[in-house]
This record gives structure tokens, sequence and C-alpha cells, in this order.
């Protein structure tokens, strides 16, 4: 519990059992059924949308409200849809059908999610990219997943152009805001002129819920990227998991589950992205969200932003909140509007749970997936947050953990820390054209996710550290996220990571490196006593280094530890 808060006598009111009864109820929004899922019985959202285009199709009862803003452009649902639909049947005329890839590389547009809807209408399977890869790493995706068509923004058309040739199944490029026009915008018109789009239908194509519907590729922090190929109903799973999620902290508290209402968030993960595109965009489509996009992160015109467009909720993963925290501008800021703060990705600190909350007066959420899983496995706001900020929360009803021995046989008991297995209906198929990588970790519905975690009693996770970034010192284990949490603990300190570094007898010893709040200043030795104080003697760094901007980090938030690495054995 976080030292400080007041919490409610009476709270929980119900417990986790009593509130998943009540909710998966029969007749209940989130009543359950089961699927045979690649021969697995599975536990199933039952009212969960059957594909994406049907999701698609329901979003037009949103009509004029607003669905994306982007500087100055904002497309409301209906255009969006006209949008999508007559991009879908431009896609048909130039051959893509069921089973083709179709790649899809920018930063977060407008054109973004009407290509993504439109690729997957035609029962295509849709290839984000991320946009900030080099031409090298777009070339490596593009040419891994076959992809027959691109979409991409101008910056991403000049930087494939010099690798085309290497690229033989690469048929179409389809550039949107490039010089001289044409392109996607010779197809649909610029994001302004969708609502005079002809008012027609998605082409009709024969889709099931399990059914192919993306490769996202894994996050390559080593080696190179994996593409998880996913299907219809993984990602219409996440739209009743995150409902579920709200609902359960509403009956926890003691009142009743609130119906969708429309909200106005602020998108700061990129939606190639499965917490941007999966558990963000999907749910946004039923509720009636409007998503405001930045062309690029930047602290003080996301508050602007917040100020001016009345932002309800924000997040992405725990750095973006910190630097709203730490601002030395923020109090010239109207930010009253926010009231839920949510983040994944990475692992955050205690005290940005314990200040969103006191700070902010919004409700702080976290929660665990990865790419594999297509987001949400597990997630909790609010109470169950704030008295458990080292959690990710307890999975949703359709969702199942276990923690098991390295060697993958045994099952280990409650609060032994160990491999974290998971199963459900948002589970990939597998990694596309990767036969071995696929069964070292999917088995039998469940997938070997690499993070070593633990179980409460009450069935909530903690993440204790990834297998491949524990530090052996010596024989004794060091989980990265212990160390880095009593860093972050320290006032001056606002963005940690703890690093492997060789020795030659003790083949590993711990160093950090951390980035401090603007104005404040700790020195080396301060903080190594900060965690000796806190730890045993052989989890404090040996070294700690310093940067003057935010760790480096992959598009879904992890820590870049390999640059971090170099930086220290460099110094």
């Amino acid at each position: 519990m976080i030292e400080g808060f007041k919490l409610d006598p009476a709270w929980p009111r119900l417990s986790l059992a009593e509130v998943d009864a009540r909710l998966t109820a029969p007749g209940a929004r989130f009543e359950m059924d089961e699927a045979e899922i690649s021969g697995v019985p599975t536990r199933v959202w039952k009212n969960a949308p059957p594909s994406l285009p049907a999701l698609v199709r329901f979003s037009r009862v949103h009509g004029e409200r607003l669905f994306i803003i982007y500087e100055d452009e904002r497309v409301s649902f209906e255009a969006a849809f006209r949008a999508t639909a007559a991009l879908a049947a431009a896609l048909a005329r130039l051959g893509i059908g069921k089973g083709d890839r179709v790649a899809l590389a920018m930063p977060n547009l407008p054109e973004w999610p009407v290509a993504f809807f439109a690729i997957t209408a035609l029962g295509a399977i849709a290839v984000p990219l991320n946009a900030w890869w080099t031409g090298p790493e777009l070339e490596f995706a593009l040419g891994d997943s076959g992809a027959k068509a691109l979409i991409c923004d101008a910056a991403r058309q000049a930087r494939i152009a010099p690798h085309l040739s290497a690229l033989t199944d690469l048929e179409q490029v389809i550039a949107s805001r490039s010089e001289g026009g044409g392109g996607l915008e010779a197809l649909i018109g610029d994001p302004p002129a969708w609502k005079d789009l002809p008012d027609a239908d998605l082409p009709e194509a024969d889709i099931r819920p399990d059914d192919e519907a993306t490769i996202f590729y894994t996050s390559g922090t080593t080696g190179k990227p994996k593409g998880a190929l996913g299907t219809h109903r993984n990602l219409m799973t996440n739209i009743l998991s995150s409902g579920y999620v709200t609902a359960r902290a509403a009956l926890r508290r003691g009142e009743a589950p609130p119906e969708p209402t429309p909200r106005v968030g602020l998108l700061v993960i990129p939606f190639f992205h499965v917490t941007a595109c999966s558990a963000s965009l999907m749910g946004s489509m039923v509720a009636g969200n409007s998503t405001i996009c930045m062309r690029k992160w930047d602290t003080l015109e996301a508050m602007r932003i917040i100020e001016r467009e009345r932002v309800q909720v924000t997040g992405g993963v725990p750095t973006i909140a910190w630097q709203i925290l730490e601002h030395p501008d923020r109090g010239r800021f109207d930010l009253s509007s926010l009231d839920i703060i949510t983040y994944g990705g990475a692992p955050s600190a205690p005290e940005l749970v314990r200040r969103i909350w006191e700070e902010f007066g919004a409700l702080p959420g976290n929660g665990w997936g990865m790419t594999e899983t297509m987001a949400t496995v597990t997630a909790h706001i609010g109470e169950d947050y704030i008295n458990r900020p080292d959690s990710a929360g307890p999975p949703v009803p359709v969702s199942n953990l276990r923690i098991m021995s390295a060697d993958g046989v045994t099952e280990l008991a409650v609060g032994e820390v160990g491999e974290l297995w998971a199963s459900g209906p948002q589970i990939v198929k597998g990694y596309w054209n990767q036969p071995q990588a696929t069964s070292e970790t999917f088995v039998d519905g469940w997938v070997r996710t690499g993070d070593l975690a633990r179980l409460d009693e009450e069935g909530f996770l903690t993440i204790v550290d990834r297998a491949k970034d524990m530090i052996i010192r010596g024989g004794e284990n060091i989980y990265s996220i212990e160390v880095e949490n009593v860093l972050y603990d320290h006032p001056a300190v606002i963005d940690a990571a703890l690093i492997g570094l060789p020795h030659p007898t003790l083949g590993e010893e711990p160093a950090a490196v951390v980035q401090l709040a603007p104005g404040a200043a700790a020195s080396e030795e301060e903080l190594k006593a900060w965690v000796r104080e806190r730890l045993a003697v052989f989890k404090t760094p040996v070294r700690i280094g310093f940067l003057d901007e935010p760790l480096p980090r992959n598009a879904n938030g992890k820590i870049l530890r390999g640059e971090l690495k170099a930086l220290l054995l460099e110094a």
C-alpha cells in the first residue's frame, strides 16, 4: 500500500471472485462463452464483435462525433468510415484480397486507422511497421512478411526507395502527404474531404473470428524482430477486456459499472504498437472516443493540448507521466480534466502511482501484455493499483496465468518466482514463417513470455524481470526492477535502468543509468548509498551513469539496455 493513501475502510466491498461472478453472469455485458481455437477449448467474450469489418460498421453509430484529431485536421467517425470503404474498394481493384499482406508504415496520422481497417476489411493481413525504423529494417520486415503492397507517408517512402529492387513481392507503394500529390490522396482525398466521399459499404468478404488479420513485429531489442501473427478474435478480445477492468474497479468500490461513455484521449503511443492499436483503438471504435494524435512527443505541447481539448485520458509509458509531473511549467496549465492516466509496456515506480493520485487527482492504471498477447492480459485501475503499485493487476476472466519452472515442466506455487505463461483468446497464432520459434514459444494455447514473475493469493501479477535482463552476480540473482524501483524512490530520479556489466570472476555486476529531474542534483555516491541502505549490498550498482534526457526506449516503451550498456562500457 502507498504510504499516506486514505483508503475507504469498507473497500473492497466485493472480492475479485464475487465481481467476476456478477460481471460474467448469463445475460451480462461480460458474459463468457467457449470456443475451440487451434484445437484448444478457450473462454471467450460472448459479446465481442466477430471481426474488424463488423467493428468498423458498428462505429458509424457515432456519426459526426470526432474520431481523430491531428493538429488542425478533425475527422468524424462517419468521415473515417467513408474513407475506409473507399480505400478498401480501391485496394480490391488493385488485386488485394484475402490473405495478402499489406504493410503500413507511417506515424500517427488520420490515414493510419483508415488504412488498417481498409486492409483487414478485405480479409487481407495488415502489417504495421515501426515508423522509426531505418531503410534496412523496413526492408527486412517487408521482405519477411512478403508484403504485396505498402501504404506509407512521404518520409517512409523516401526511406524505403533505395531498397525497392530487393523487394520482389512488393507490387504497390501508396504514399500519403507526398510532394506533387497522387498516391493515397488520389484514391480517397485529403482527410478534411473524407466527409464528402460517397456513402458506400465495405466490400463483402468471408471473414471468421480466427482468420489471420495482422502481423505485428516484436520489439527487436535483441536480434531481428519476429512477426506475431494475430487474428480478428485477438483484437476483438481487447474491447471487452478493457471495459471489464473499468467495470471491475467500480464494483470493487461499491458503484454500478459505468456504461460505455465517449471520452477524449491524448494518444502518445504509436499505432504500430499493439497497445495503441489493439488496447486503445479497438475500444474507441465501440465507445466513440475522440483520439488526439501528436506529430511527436513534446511535454509542453501535450499540456497545451490537454488544457485546450479537455483531455480526460492519457498515458502510454511511465516516462510520459513523469515528464508531465516534473515539468517546471506544469502549473501554467489547467490539467484538471485528466481523470485517468494509464500505462503499460514498462514497469513503473510506486512513487509515480502516488503522485498521479495526489497531484492530478486522477486514477492511475497499469497492466501487462506483449506483442504476442495482442496487448491486455492483466490490468487494474484505481484503488487496486494504488494499493498494489508494484503489481500489473489480475488477469481478465477469459485469460489464465501460471508461473512455471525454467524447464517448463513444473507449475510453481503462489509467491514463487518463475517464467510467466499466459493463455486466452488474445494469444496470437505464432510467428510468421518461423515454425521453430513458434513451437518453442507457443505450447497448447499457452505463450511462454520470457518474463520472470510471481502471482499472489488473489491472482495479482507482479513482473520481476525479463529473464534475459536478470543479472546473476556470483550466483546471486538481481532483478532489475527491484533496484530500479529503489532508484525511482529517490526524490531526484525520474528515469532509471539497471544493466549487467561483465566481470572476470563474478560473471556480471549491476550498473545503473539514471535521469534526474530538472533542477535536481544527486551524486553517484549518494545514489549508491541510497540503494545500499534499502537492499542487500550485492544489489548495489557498482557504477551509476547520468543522462540529461530520457533513457532510450523502443516504440513499445521498453528500455534499450544494449545502448545503455555500450554507453557505460565506453565511459
